[in-house]
Formats: structure tokens, C-alpha cells, sequence
């Protein structure tokens, strides 16, 4: 394992997220923390770890790609590790938004117990990097894999931040008063005595501001699932002769857009705000596990990369 640089920054990666994991939940216990105000220390660090990760999971694509001369996403490992690289971007970029160490706390475990899986649970034939079949040996690989493990990476990090909005505000009521651009404060206008309108701001709580960046975060990637979707009806059109041949993967997918599409139309149309929504994306969590793993190892069907049923 550590003659192959790929494994070995794969363990190095692992190794970052596993420091940033408990770092994470230890700078929870200040009170800047819990206010979603100034990052302590300990989420520095944690912030750090998780840009090394990111960085040796680019590094370690990288250089799977040059040693195999195709997109990096053939096998498993490679998607699981691909998967891991987009969650901990995500995090990153969410965190950009709001600098809160509840962020990493809620996301890094995703990133962590992806690389986790692919490092040590699953068997070398499916580690070590193989020549593409046929049917993937077309330019829609980049575009239409990539998308899509890009659209899990979102929709993962935004499920994760519902549960954390269930966490955090148990039993209460949680009212969304700002806008989807917005997650600092909004401005509430009241009369004055005998005078015009008036404007204060009003801070925004903890579960609000979780609560529309999970929002915000489930729109991107439901946005780049639909693009996946269509493109790989597309390109399975060009290789197989079908639009839709309802295999388990895309049955799942299917299930998978319908039910994001249930959490977007319920806030939209239906006004749902905090924990109603927040259910149905950690619905969607579970959902997504199974078409990601779940069909992948049963090894049924024209998209899986086969363990249980091959063993």
C-alpha cells in the first residue's frame, strides 16, 4: 500500500480528516462557537486540516489520472475518494458563507468516512486503478460522472447541515425570517410615534442560518443533479440505444431528484420552514446512500462496480 503514492496520499488524506474531526467537535464547547460567531482557534485548525485534505485528495486524483491516462472516477475507490474531494470543497465554500465550527463539525464526517471505506474496507481489485470498458471511453464521462458526484458532494453537505438544524433546535420551533441570498440578520419595519417607518435589524439565530445554508446548499446540487441526469440519458442514448432503460442505478437517481424535488417544493410553494423540510432532506440522505453504495456494491445492473454478489 505505501509503494503506491495514490493509497499512500489517500492514508494522508484520511490521517487530516480524522485530526479535523475531534478538533471540530472540541471548539464547539466555546461560547464564540455556539453563537455562531468568532472561530476559536481549534476551527482554524480544523480549517486547515481540512484544506490539506482537500489538497492531497486533488493531488492524489491527479496523479491517478496521469498514471492511468483517464478521468479518475473508474472504480470505487476512485469514486469514493472523488466524493470525498467534492464533500470537503463543499464544506469549504459553506464555510466561506458562514465561519462557524458547526459547519465542519456536521460535514466532516461524510469526507471522512468516505476515504475511511475506500482506504480500508474495500478489497485491492477494486483499489487498483483498471483500462475503462467501452462503454465509458467517451468524453461524457468528465462531464456527466463528475457533475453527478459533484451533486451528491452538495446535496450530502446540505442534508447534513438539516440534521445538524434538527440537533440544535430539538422540540423548538424554527422560523425562517431571511432570504436564500442572505444568513446574517434581516430588518423588521415598525411606525415610530407619530413618524415614519422604521427599520431594525434583527439577528438571524443559529438553527435559521443552518437552515438556509442547507437550503441554499441542496438547491446547487439539485440544480447539478437534473444537468447529470439528463446528461447521462444522453450519452447512455449513445452508447446503449436508450434514453431510459430503468436500470437500478437510474431508478434510484430518479428517486433520489424526487425526492430533493419534494424538499425544494414544500419551502417554495408550500412555506415549510426549519424542521418539516429538514426531515425530508435527511430522508434524502438516506436515499442517496443507497443509490450511491447501495447499488454500487450489490453488483446489479449496467452502472455498479460490483463486491457482495461478485465475492
Amino acid at each position: 500500500m505505501f509503494k503506491d503514492p495514490v493509497l499512500l496520499l489517500g492514508l494522508l488524506a484520511f490521517a487530516a480528516l480524522l485530526l479535523a474531526l475531534p478538533l471540530a467537535f472540541w471548539s464547539l464547547s466555546g461560547s464564540d462557537a455556539k453563537d455562531g460567531g468568532k472561530v476559536a482557534p481549534a476551527g482554524q485548525l480544523v480549517r486547515v486540516l481540512v484544506v490539506a485534505a482537500n489538497l492531497l485528495l486533488t493531488s492524489q486524483l491527479l496523479w491517478r489520472w496521469l498514471d492511468s491516462g483517464h478521468f479518475p472516477i473508474s472504480n470505487l475507490y476512485e469514486s469514493l475518494c472523488f466524493l470525498a474531494w467534492g464533500c470537503t470543497l463543499t464544506q469549504l465554500l459553506v464555510e466561506r458563507s458562514w465561519p462557524s465550527p458547526l459547519v465542519p463539525a456536521a460535514t466532516t464526517p461524510m469526507a471522512l468516512v468516505c476515504v475511511a471505506f475506500a482506504s480500508f474496507a474495500l478489497p485491492d481489485s477494486l483499489q487498483n486503478s483498471a483500462p475503462l470498458v467501452p462503454a465509458l471511453r467517451s468524453s461524457w464521462l468528465v462531464m456527466h460522472v463528475s457533475v453527478i458526484m459533484m451533486s451528491y458532494a452538495a446535496l450530502l453537505v446540505g442534508s447534513l447541515l438539516s440534521l445538524a438544524v434538527l440537533w440544535t433546535q430539538r422540540g423548538d420551533a424554527v422560523e425562517l425570517r431571511s432570504s436564500s441570498i442572505g444568513t446574517g440578520a434581516y430588518q423588521r419595519a415598525h411606525l415610530a410615534n407619530g413618524g415614519p417607518i422604521e427599520l431594525q435589524s434583527v439577528n438571524i439565530g443559529l438553527s435559521e442560518r443552518l437552515d438556509n445554508l442547507s437550503y441554499r446548499t441542496i438547491t446547487v446540487g439539485f440544480l447539478m443533479l437534473t444537468i447529470g441526469i439528463i446528461s447521462g440519458a444522453v450519452w447512455a442514448n449513445e452508447a446503449w440505444g436508450s434514453w431510459w432503460s430503468w436500470d437500478p442505478k437510474e431508478t434510484w437517481a430518479l428517486i433520489c431528484w424526487l425526492v430533493y424535488a419534494a424538499y425544494l417544493h414544500t419551502r417554495l410553494t408550500r412555506g415549510w420552514q426549519g424542521r418539516r423540510p429538514a426531515w425530508v432532506a435527511v430522508g434524502g440522505l438516506v436515499v442517496i446512500s443507497v443509490c450511491y453504495i447501495g447499488v454500487n456494491l450489490l453488483g446489479i445492473g449496467l452502472h455498479s462496480y460490483g463486491w457482495f454478489f461478485d465475492s
